[in-house]
């Protein structure tokens, strides 16, 4: 089998016989499923399982609840979900290129993918191809319902195999997609076939289309296409090359153009001087070119150098028409050269990673009116001019902002709160749902002090047998973080480990580490902060941004980091963006781990030891 293919369509079709599905920028799949086990099939017929051994999994742990409804055939798409109407088309790429089996493994546990499945082919062994869409979906949709598996698409990391959601209001389904900076739509007529294969006209794609400013700067005879470029640290990068939606007359005079006013570099290539600018529409920026290009029109009056990388990254990124942005050239960390669209571009795409830390907490933000450094103060009462998108939560008698989406931490962004502050606990909890150890030591320059505790802390965790985490915090220490189940220790029990732990700490190495509260009588040592892990208090939120010159970022790392060659300055706002591109989010499993983490054992055993010492 093939899968069924869409057609590509300029305007969507608005009739009750129509559904709507969001449109993902991954691999085309079909996910086999029988008594021998699990397949994904590309449309081009390549094997792809063991290329994703993380859906592969995800699916097993249906094993046994699904056995007596094999074999099944679902057609569906492998994503790399930035949220739950965007998939990131180059992070699925480049993991369907790679052939070393460690490098799999690696990048399957940092960069997980999901199979999101839109129709059922076959089930209970039968071919169901030539039912109605209608009742394929009414299966699929009881198929998910019988095994316990999400029914709408969530970019958690923990389940894996997921469906579809379907709309019926296509204006619903578009708003949800240029929100999120999705794909595009896809619309579906409820009495379709699955036909094996065939571009059908009952299975239409239309795409959310961005358009970016490019200035043409070659032309290759050849194979007839225009080089674009944009203007990136002085210098011109080239961007895309393209020639699809130019009309014949178009092209006529750019050639023309190019003749007469370039330099010809060979016999069939033409470089010109910055001066023609045109506007090329797009689903994406791959790191080196936009995709899918075409040309949309000519723009005139264009300074050249308005062609930059910061405007083609906001035109990828289209800011919630809901939130409305002042000032976006107002300088906020002049230090690095940041204005506060790069600071907005920055929780944009950072949103993924921060949000799960953000969500359900009652926030604590500091906001830098005048940019950093700067007068600043602190914000708990949302204020009255709060928009609705924005969820509020009454705690004894403040209304605290939460942060449970994209569009409020924008507003947020706008509003220049630049540090993130969360509680140990969420608004539907009564227990703390991590424990935190803040490292700080006495100035930056004694920095290897946190990193000495770090290491110490680490070992300690690890004979517990406890997963734990480390961040920067953005200044100038550490945070070491160890997730626990929801709901299930209070703050008295917490801090039984954590006192117990620092006291060791400090009795082990009383030259460096002090649990003394008073500055004046630290002594240069390293201050292990185990009161501050208690209800009421925060702590700086994971990717949260930090009020001092170089806009540092509270970084989460990787254990194997941590060496004496590690610095806080290294994590600001442009290399954590990199940085999480490249090396994906440290914190990725960690409400995974803490709901596996045995800390009742450690506990119990603690309780004890005290005990019998008392």
């Amino acid at each position: 089998m093939k899968p069924m293919l869409l057609t590509a369509a300029e305007e969507i079709p608005l009739s009750n016989e129509w559904n709507y599905e969001t449109k993902y920028d991954g691999y085309r799949c079909l996910l086999y499923w029988d008594q021998k086990g699990i397949r994904l099939v590309s449309r081009n017929q390549n094997e792809l399982t063991h290329l994703f051994p993380e859906i592969v999994s995800s699916c097993e742990k249906y094993s046994n609840i699904i056995f007596p409804l094999l074999p099944l055939v679902l057609d569906g798409e492998i994503c790399y979900l930035t949220n739950p109407f965007k998939s990131e088309f180059s992070i699925v790429q480049t993991r369907g290129k790679m052939r070393n089996d460690d490098v799999i493994l690696k990048n399957a546990n940092r960069f997980p993918c999901h199979f999101i499945a839109f129709d059922l082919v076959q089930y209970k062994g039968f071919d169901i191809s030539q039912y109605l869409l209608c009742e394929r979906k009414s299966l699929l949709k009881s198929l998910f319902e019988t095994i316990g598996a999400p029914l709408s698409v969530r970019n958690d990391k923990y389940e894996l195999l997921q469906v579809i959601e379907v709309f019926k209001e296509e204006q619903l389904v578009w708003e949800k997609v240029k929100k999120y900076n999705g794909e595009g739509v896809v619309a579906k007529t409820m009495n379709s076939l699955w036909e094996s294969g065939v571009r059908s006209k009952q299975w239409l794609k239309l795409k959310n289309w961005r358009y970016i400013k490019v200035l043409l700067t070659k032309y290759d005879k050849e194979n007839g296409y225009f080089h674009g470029s944009i203007y990136k640290d002085s210098s011109l990068i080239e961007v895309v090359i393209f020639k699809h939606g130019l009309l014949d007359n178009e092209i006529d005079t750019l050639v023309s153009f190019f003749q007469e006013n370039g330099r010809q570099i060979t016999s069939e290539v033409w470089e010109l001087e910055p001066s023609i600018c045109v506007e090329i529409a797009c689903i994406d920026f791959d790191g080196k070119k936009l995709r899918e290009p075409r040309f949309h029109k000519f723009l005139f009056d264009i300074n050249p150098e308005e062609v930059n990388w910061r405007t083609m990254q906001r035109s990828l990124n289209p800011i919630p028409e809901v939130v409305q942005v002042t000032h976006p050239d107002k300088p906020i960390f002049p230090a690095s050269n940041l204005e506060k669209d790069d600071y907005l571009l920055y929780l944009q795409q950072i949103a993924p990673y921060q949000l799960p830390f953000l969500r359900n907490r009652l926030l604590t933000a500091i906001r830098f009116p005048h940019g950093v450094p700067g007068e600043s103060f602190y914000q708990k009462n949302a204020p009255d001019y709060t928009p609705d998108f924005v969820q509020t939560k009454l705690h004894d008698e403040i209304n605290y902002i939460v942060c449970n989406n994209v569009e409020s931490l924008l507003w947020l962004g706008n509003q220049l709160a630049i540090e993130f502050h969360i509680p140990f606990q969420t608004i539907d909890t009564d227990f703390p749902t991590e424990i935190v150890f803040d490292l700080d030591p006495p100035s930056v320059n004694e920095f290897s002090l946190a990193i000495d505790a770090a290491l110490k802390m680490k070992e300690i965790f690890d004979q517990f047998q406890l997963q734990s985490f480390v961040k920067t915090s953005g200044g100038k220490g550490l945070q070491v973080y160890i997730p626990i189940p929801k709901n299930a220790f209070s703050y008295e029990d917490t801090r039984i480990f954590t006192e117990f732990v620092c006291m060791f700490l400090c009795m082990e190495n009383p030259d460096k580490f002090t649990t003394e509260r008073l500055k004046k009588n630290r002594h240069g040592k390293l201050y292990l902060d185990y009161v501050q892990h208690a209800e009421g208090k925060t702590i700086i939120a994971p990717y949260s941004t930090r009020g001092n010159e170089l806009g540092c970022v509270a970084t989460p790392l990787r254990w194997e980091e941590v060496t004496q060659k590690l610095r806080p300055e290294l994590f600001t706002i442009p290399t954590v963006l990199e940085r999480v591109k490249k090396e994906g989010d440290p914190f990725l499993h960690f409400r995974e781990v803490g709901e596996k983490q045995d800390f009742d054992v450690v506990l119990t055993n603690l309780k004890k030891l005290i005990a019998e010492r008392n």
